[in-house]
């Protein structure tokens, strides 16, 4: 079986470099065709989407992502192999891997990865995996407390994902919740909850492409038309209450369900741990990542605390921050002699060694989405955007979203997708409706963060991944239609938006036909099984 499915796979993704090299081929036969005519067209979108359907179909996600890095490097050099090449590697993954903020990223998950290996040995996970069962006795309750610690972590996706990870795991693991639901839950509270935080990194995003405007006000004011945010939040919280799953993420909760419990990984040194050993490296990232992203905002210079959060370096911020925090674990672990130094440095490859899959897929992420960037998509997308803004007043919410879904999910990036559309936005409305401007705004920032949390090449999906120990392309199959519900729901209401322009009459119609929606595939999902 193993033998013919790879073969399968091999098949397939000779099919796929087949069907690319037709209009290759006939494009390169054609100077007027190739190259520069590529720019800001539709082709630009081409190598992140088969990128995409090619990991949906193979299961494979590094072969698809340099498939789509292959396309995009293709068609910038006109079909010239060696340009092609050298695009991809010099302007693509050592342009990436030069990038600080990237860089800062990378090392922010290492030391991560350092210190879930090291709350591991020292024993604080397995300590609190015990002290939590005693007060955790049920799946809804252990999928409850997993939404309600990622909503308290409310500061940084990155830092959201892996945290809450590597602290729920136990618990989930006990409870026979799947890899994949715990993946969703834990990537479903990281982006849907930073981008309705007026504190965190995402909001200073956000801000910094707002010019002209009080954007801390606008941001505050664009929360309750943040609609795919708040029904995903709303979402989790019913489908975890009504103890139901559908699509792929029904199959793998059924076959947990089935499987003996698997005690999570924790050597303890002489069985010394306890939950402060986990309390106090938690507790120091949080605090430890607050203050280095004020730092480089320049809090501790004058600057007020939401203004240096505004301006923060996030990269920065959650380096210095997470430096801090692991020294303080290693001393920590030190004095309660519940690990010697040769442990503690020891934790250091095996820390690299855990997100050695999730440095891998970002960095393929990184060069698809600079080949995307070399050949103008965001061009593309903003010329589509603003020549059709001036016509669709009313149902400009309901299009900005789907263009945001489409932008983020084809680029993995939602903070891209701001920078680009947000700007428009702003432009083209700010002066006429202002009202409508912040709806508008409100839906690029929701289709953004669907979009994202779709996307196989989204590092919160892959960090989300990591997270929860979860097959990447597992999790964002099991994922998707989850997402795609809550999408399909958004847009209806943002188009009601568009007339009516009151949260208060759209978001809790969204909430409705989101529980209307539920209990109807639960009542034709059960129907089918019997």
């Amino acid at each position: 079986m193993k033998t013919k499915f790879r073969s399968r796979k091999a098949i397939i993704m000779m099919l796929a470099l087949f069907v690319m090299s037709i209009p290759m081929t006939v494009l390169a036969a054609t100077e007027e065709a190739a190259g520069p005519a590529k720019f800001a067209t539709f082709w630009s979108l081409i190598p992140p989407v088969v990128a995409i359907v090619l990991a949906l179909i193979t299961k494979e996600v590094y072969s698809s992502l340099f498939v789509g890095i292959l396309m995009g490097a293709l068609f910038y050099a006109d079909f010239n192999p060696k340009d092609a090449v050298l695009h991809i590697f010099e302007d693509g993954m050592l342009g990436v891997l030069s990038d600080s903020w990237n860089v800062g990223i990378l090392i922010f998950l290492v030391i991560l990865g350092t210190m879930v290996s090291l709350m591991n040995k020292a024993g604080g996970s397995a300590a609190f995996g015990q002290w939590a069962a005693k007060r955790i006795k049920t799946r809804v309750g252990a999928q409850l407390a997993t939404i309600l610690l990622g909503i308290l972590i409310f500061v940084d996706d990155y830092f959201n994902c892996l945290t809450v990870g590597s602290v729920m795991e136990p618990i989930t693991d006990k409870h026979k919740v799947s890899k994949e639901k715990l993946a969703y839950l834990i990537d479903a509270t990281a982006a849907p909850v930073c981008i309705i935080a007026p504190i965190s990194s995402w909001a200073a995003a956000v801000a910094g492409f707002v010019d002209g405007e009080d954007s801390l006000a606008l941001f505050i004011q664009a929360i309750p038309f943040n609609f795919y945010a708040l029904l995903t939040i709303f979402m989790m919280i019913v489908i975890v209450l009504m103890k139901f799953d559908f699509g792929p993420m029904k199959a793998k909760e059924e076959l947990a369900m089935k499987a003996e419990v698997v005690s999570a990984k924790a050597e303890a040194v002489g069985g010394k741990g306890k939950v402060i050993d986990l309390i106090v490296p938690v507790a120091s990232l949080i605090i430890c990542c607050v203050i280095g992203m004020i730092y480089t905002g320049e809090f501790f210079e004058g600057v007020s605390f939401v203004q240096a959060f505004s301006e923060s370096d996030a990269s920065l911020g959650l380096v210095l921050g997470s430096f801090v925090a692991l020294v303080i674990t290693i001393i920590f672990y030190l004095l309660r002699r519940v690990m010697n130094l040769k442990d503690c440095m020891g934790c250091l490859p095996e820390g690299f060694k855990a997100m050695v899959p999730a440095i891998l897929i970002l960095c393929f992420a990184w060069t698809l989405k600079a080949m995307t960037d070399s050949l103008g998509a965001d061009v593309y997308v903003a010329g589509l955007v603003k020549g059709s803004a001036d016509n669709l007043m009313s149902l400009l919410p309901a299009i900005i979203f789907l263009v945001a879904c489409f932008l983020a999910f084809a680029t993995g990036t939602s903070w891209g997708t701001f920078g680009i559309l947000i700007p428009i936005v702003v432009e083209a409305f700010g002066a006429v409706d202002y009202k409508l401007m912040i709806i508008a705004i409100s839906a690029c920032m929701a289709g953004a963060v669907c979009g994202d949390h779709c996307s196989p090449i989204s590092d919160t999906t892959i960090m989300a991944s990591a997270g929860a120990r979860c097959d990447h392309v597992s999790h964002v199959s099991t994922q998707l239609p989850y997402a795609i519900f809550v999408a399909v729901i958004s847009f209806v209401v943002y188009i009601l938006a568009g007339f009516v322009r009151s949260a208060w009459i759209c978001l809790p119609f969204g909430m409705i036909l989101t529980l209307v929606g539920l209990i109807l595939i639960k009542k034709f999902t059960q129907k089918k099984t019997t």
